[in-house]
């Protein structure tokens, strides 16, 4: 199956229509968008937290088709393993849980969300699985399908809307603007300087 090539106003209107049906109030009020809450919940996906890869390259990984998927065996030093795994289930990387890793964590719960919403056929006709990596030799088609996961995760984590109303709040009190939203979606700071630079909020001030 070939993927389809959505607009950033696509991606973000299907983000919105996934707040949106979760819970309204979330689009009105700068909060942290419960991406967990929404993954497990909303969609009936499950999560594991493994060491996924060695060397630390696959950060997350969905699973479309019950599988064996390989999984790392850090602690006891017996390297590769392969795990059963249902289809929905959702693996973070344990490198995501230490301290000062909690935004990078969020937005790879969303990104893989992102691919469960917008990419699930096609990867199933590929062999059922999709895994976000620090890696840059993909094929021009996984280019696009990254990009495409990375944009509708930033717009589910940090919606339109309520990014604006945060933005203005944070300059009528003289705050460090890119410190202070990111604390409050609970994303990390490069990708909510990402997000303003996109919406032309920074060139504003």
């Amino acid at each position: 199956m070939n993927i389809i090539y959505y607009r950033n106003e696509t991606l973000e209107a299907i983000a919105r229509k996934v707040i949106h049906q979760y819970d309204p109030s979330l689009l009105e009020t700068p909060a942290p968008i419960p991406i967990e809450s929404i993954l497990e919940r909303a969609y009936g996906l499950k999560l594991d937290i493994q060491h996924i890869r060695g060397n630390g390259r696959i950060l997350g990984q969905i699973v479309f088709e019950k599988s064996m998927v390989p999984v790392y065996e850090r602690e006891s030093g017996e390297g590769y393993k392969l795990i059963p795994m249902e289809a929905g289930m959702v693996i973070i990387d344990a490198s995501l849980t230490k301290r000062g890793r909690y935004g990078r964590y969020r937005f790879t719960l969303a990104h893989e969300l992102s691919h469960n919403i917008i990419h699930k056929d096609y990867f199933i006709s590929r062999g059922g699985t999709a895994a976000m990596t620090n890696a840059f030799e993909y094929s021009e088609v996984e280019k696009t399908v990254e990009r495409q996961a990375n944009r509708m995760a930033s717009y589910l984590l940090m919606p339109k809307d309520t990014i604006e109303k945060a933005f203005h709040d944070v300059l009528r009190t003289q705050g460090n603007i890119i410190a202070s939203l990111s604390e409050r979606f609970h994303v990390s700071k490069e990708a909510m300087d990402y997000r303003l630079n996109e919406m032309g909020l920074l060139t504003k001030r």
